[in-house]
């Protein structure tokens, strides 16, 4: 039988109880360059120590799939965080393997400022170096270098897809490997996002709101919702590993911020292995869904099976 899906959790809880430490460049910067490492080997330590907290909290909730902060380690990808973070490899390599021994899936979605397809070759170099940063965070952590730790980004700057296609093909492994396209709400919609990614041979993750909002669409029960859903898994060589985002407007139906709960889930989803709950209550929402959504799902017939699986490394 089919198993019902596993919901994610994004970066922090609606309580304190998973937080992360951060500082400022200016402030890094005006200290003596001892006394930046000091401060980032702290701050390091610190947000894996957080990291644990965030995999046995997830483990303590029954979540297993936990999106980590873009910001995990702050200026990593420079020369004033390469050095300390590599310190922290072998206790990274203990956090990974106890995720993945969970069977649960940490999956990052990198920043606003990675535009792969910019008409700026610097935006363009820079967004590279923070992919790879990322992408070396994932591979101290011990993850496997595919979808299953995926790195998910936007399309980017719009008009530009033969570039972004381009660019994505001559990645390096590391990244190229565990990148994942979702659609937006204005430039991107679900149909353009998934005839780059079959181009570009990576996944596509699918986003039911935005998707809502950039076709104008009034129901998460519009033919075109699981229409895309469907599509969107060809795109997933492990169609198991298939992830989507789910949020609602805040205000109305296609408000592009987020509530705070979830309260309408479109039916399709239902054939999805993984969701993503982007709800500003974040585990309140989760909670919400496992106690009225899920068992809908076993209501209506569905007899799933809640065994971890184990990604191929």
């Amino acid at each position: 039988m089919k198993p019902l899906p596993e919901l994610g959790l994004v970066c922090i809880s609606a309580s304190n109880q998973v937080r992360y430490k951060t500082t400022t460049r200016k402030r890094l910067l005006s200290l003596e360059p001892a006394e930046q490492q000091r401060v980032l080997r702290h701050l390091y330590a610190e947000n894996l120590r957080r990291l644990r907290i965030a995999i046995d909290f997830c483990q303590a909730h029954q979540i297993r799939l936990y999106r980590m902060p873009s910001n995990l380690f702050p200026f990593a990808d420079d020369a004033l965080g390469e050095d300390v973070l590599t310190e922290f490899a072998d206790d990274m390599r203990q956090v990974g393997d106890r995720a993945l021994a969970l069977g649960m899936r940490l999956v990052l979605h990198p920043d606003q400022f990675v535009v792969l397809n910019s008409d700026r070759p610097d935006v363009v170099t820079n967004s590279i170096k923070i992919l790879a940063t990322h992408a070396r965070v994932m591979d101290l952590l011990g993850l496997p270098r595919s979808p299953w730790a995926l790195m998910n980004i936007h399309g980017g700057k719009g008009g530009r897809s033969e570039r972004l296609i381009s660019v994505i093909r001559d990645l390096p492994d590391p990244i190229r490997l565990r990148l994942t396209l979702e659609n937006d709400e204005y430039t991107y919609g679900a149909e353009s996002i998934l005839e780059i990614c079959r181009a570009a041979g990576v996944p596509m993750v699918f986003d039911a709101h935005h998707h809502v909002i950039h076709a104008q669409v009034d129901s998460y029960e519009h033919p075109s919702v699981a229409t895309y859903l469907a599509a969107a898994r060809t795109t997933w060589e492990n169609s198991e590993w298939q992830l989507v985002h789910i949020s609602n407007g805040e205000s109305a139906f296609h408000d592009q911020k987020h509530s705070g709960l979830i309260f309408a889930m479109p039916s399709a989803y239902r054939d999805v292995a993984w969701i993503e709950i982007e709800a500003k209550l974040k585990e309140e929402a989760i909670a919400k869904l496992q106690q009225e959504w899920l068992p809908t799902l076993l209501r209506s017939g569905e007899q799933p099976q809640m065994q971890a699986v184990q990604p191929a490394i």
